[in-house]
C-alpha cells in the first residue's frame, strides 16, 4: 500500500517582504540626498556644537530664550477659554479699526453738547470701565519691581552666580 503524502500549501506571495522594504528605505534615502546629509551632520558633530555653544552664549540670544520663557509663564497661567476670549476680541477691534473710514458723513467731532451727551451714555460707560479697569492692572504692574522673572511667578528664590 503507498504511503500518504503530506503537503502544505505555502501561501502565494502578495508584497515585498521587510529586506525588500528596508533596502528600498535605504535606496529611497540615498537617493535624495537624506543619507550624505545625516552622514555630514554625524561627521561635523564638534563643529555644530561649538556654533550652537557660540549663538546661544550672546547676550541677545539669552534675552530672546528669557523672553520666550516669560511669555511660557504668562500663557500657562491664562485659562484657554478666557486667552480665546481675549485673542478674538482683539481680532475684532483691529477688524473694526481697519474697516473704520475718518472723515466720514455723521461722524464730525461731536462739539461740547456731544461731549456731555457721552458722558450720560449708560453703555458707553458700561463699555469703558473693563478698559479703564485693565489700563488701572497695567499701570500697577510696570510700577512693580522685579529682580528675577521666574522667582516673581513661582515665588522660589534664585541661586545667584
Amino acid at each position: 500500500m503507498a504511503e500518504r503524502i503530506s503537503h502544505d500549501v505555502t501561501p502565494p506571495r502578495i508584497g515585498k517582504t521587510a529586506r525588500e522594504e528596508l533596502d528600498q528605505l535605504l535606496e529611497t534615502l540615498h537617493e535624495h540626498g537624506v543619507l550624505r546629509f545625516a552622514n555630514d551632520l554625524v561627521a561635523a558633530n564638534p563643529q555644530i556644537a561649538k556654533v550652537l555653544l557660540d549663538g546661544l552664549s550672546k547676550p541677545g540670544t539669552l534675552n530672546a530664550i528669557q523672553n520666550v520663557s516669560v511669555l511660557a509663564m504668562m500663557l500657562s497661567d491664562v485659562p484657554p477659554e478666557r486667552f480665546y476670549k481675549v485673542t478674538f476680541a482683539v481680532k475684532d477691534a483691529l477688524d473694526r479699526i481697519a474697516r473704520h473710514t475718518p472723515h466720514k458723513e455723521g461722524h464730525e467731532a461731536p462739539g461740547v453738547s456731544g461731549a456731555y451727551r457721552m458722558l450720560n451714555d449708560d453703555e458707553l460707560w458700561q463699555a469703558l470701565l473693563p478698559l479703564v479697569d485693565g489700563l488701572k492692572a497695567f499701570a500697577e504692574r510696570l510700577d512693580r519691581d522685579t529682580e528675577m522673572p521666574v522667582t516673581e511667578f513661582t515665588g522660589k528664590p534664585t541661586e545667584g552666580p
